[in-house]
C-alpha cells in the first residue's frame, strides 16, 4: 500500500494526500476527512523515511504575484492553483509590491521552498541573461513577454496577449465608430513595459487612420495603473480644455477611474465621452454603464502557464511562447457618433 493508492481511492492528487498526512492547512475539511477515512479503512501506515525523502525532493512550484491588490492577477491564481495541483505539485504563493524585484523574490523563494519551477504573474519586459542568473529553475512569464530584453527565447517561456495589437484594436474600435479626437490615459509612454506597448498601439491606430496625434490628449499617471492616479490624470485632461469625444484607458481599472472623473466633472459616459479599456475584469461588468473592453483570456493564460511549466520541469519541452487573442466585449460605455 502506497500514498498513490490512497490518492487513487480518494480521487485526489498525491500532493493533496501528502498535505493531509502532514497537517497542512490548505486542504478543505471535506477532502481532509475523506483522506483520513480512507487511510483508516485501508490500514495505510505512512513510511516516515519515504515521507522525508519526498520532502527533500519537494513538489513545490512558486507563483510570484506583482501587486497584492491586483484584481487581474487574483482572478488567475485559482486556475493556476488547480492546474498545478492536478499535475501532482503544490503551489507556493508569494506576493510582492508593484515596484519590487520579482526575479530576486523568485530566487529567494526557490531556495527557501526548494522550488521545482516558477510562474511570474507580472514582471519586467527587459530581462537579460545576467538579470535572470539568480533563478535556477524553469520559469514562465505569465501576462507579459521579454520584448525589450536580450534573454534568449529558448531560456524561458511566456504566455500573454499581444499588448500592442490589442491596444490598436481598441482604438480602431473607437475610430470605426466615428471618433477622431481620442484621449489616452497611460501610466507612461516609454517605460519599456506594458504601458509603452499599449501606448504605441494607440499611436499606430491613429496614424493608420490618418489622424494626427495631439499631445494635449495624453495624460500620464505617475507610472502606475492605480485608480487615484488615473482619476487625477483624467482630471488634467478635462481641466486642460482638450476637445475629445472618446478616451482610451490602458487598463480596466484606469478606465473605471476615468469614467468616474468624467462623471464627477459633468461629462456623461457615453453621451459626452466614450470610454474603452483593456483586461476584462469581472468588476467592469458592473460599472454603470458597463465598460466596453478588450478581454484577456484569463483562464487560458493561467492554464497554459501551469501546463507549460510542468512540461519544462518534466523535460517534455524546453520552452514555449504563446500569444493568445483578446476579444472585444461590447458595453454601454461607447457610442457611435
Amino acid at each position: 500500500m502506497t500514498i498513490k493508492d490512497i490518492a487513487k481511492a480518494c480521487g485526489v492528487s498525491v500532493s493533496t494526500v501528502s498535505r493531509v498526512l502532514n497537517d497542512h492547512p490548505d486542504v478543505s475539511q471535506s477532502v481532509r476527512e475523506r483522506v483520513r477515512s480512507t487511510v483508516e479503512r485501508l490500514g495505510y501506515i505512512p513510511n516516515n523515511s519515504a515521507r522525508d525523502l519526498v520532502r527533500s525532493q519537494s513538489d513545490n512550484i512558486g507563483v510570484v504575484v506583482r501587486g497584492q491588490d491586483n484584481l487581474f492577477f487574483s482572478a488567475m491564481v485559482k486556475t493556476i492553483s488547480r492546474e498545478i495541483e492536478s499535475r501532482g505539485y503544490t503551489m507556493v504563493l508569494h506576493f510582492i509590491g508593484s515596484d519590487d524585484d520579482e526575479v530576486m523574490a523568485g530566487a529567494i523563494l526557490e531556495r527557501e521552498k526548494k522550488l521545482r519551477g516558477l510562474i511570474f504573474l507580472g514582471g519586467r519586459f527587459d530581462y537579460s541573461a545576467e538579470t535572470l542568473a539568480p533563478v535556477g529553475v524553469p520559469f514562465v512569464c505569465c501576462t507579459y513577454t521579454n520584448c525589450f530584453g536580450s534573454l534568449d527565447e529558448k531560456d524561458y517561456s511566456s504566455v500573454s496577449i499581444d499588448d500592442y495589437m490589442t491596444a490598436f484594436q481598441a482604438v480602431k474600435t473607437l475610430i470605426d465608430l466615428g471618433h477622431r479626437r481620442i484621449a489616452v490615459v497611460a501610466p507612461a509612454t516609454n517605460d519599456r513595459s506594458i504601458s509603452e506597448l499599449r501606448y504605441k498601439g494607440y499611436r499606430a491606430a491613429l496614424e493608420q487612420s490618418g489622424l494626427e496625434f495631439d499631445p494635449c490628449l495624453l495624460a500620464e499617471t505617475e507610472g502606475c495603473f492605480e485608480m487615484p492616479q488615473a482619476y487625477r490624470g483624467t482630471e488634467k485632461l478635462i481641466d486642460g480644455g482638450g476637445d475629445f469625444t472618446a478616451l482610451f484607458a490602458l487598463s480596466d481599472t484606469t478606465a473605471l477611474a476615468a469614467m468616474k472623473a468624467l462623471e464627477d466633472h459633468g461629462r456623461k459616459v457615453p453621451e459626452d465621452c466614450s470610454v474603452i479599456g483593456i483586461d476584462g475584469l469581472s468588476v467592469s461588468e458592473y460599472s454603470n454603464p458597463t465598460l466596453t473592453t478588450m478581454v484577456q483570456p484569463v483562464e487560458e493564460m493561467a492554464r497554459h502557464s501551469a501546463a507549460i511549466l510542468a512540461d519544462m520541469i518534466e523535460h517534455r519541452r524546453k520552452s514555449c511562447h504563446l500569444r493568445l487573442e483578446a476579444e472585444l466585449r461590447p458595453g454601454g460605455s461607447v457610442k457611435k457618433l
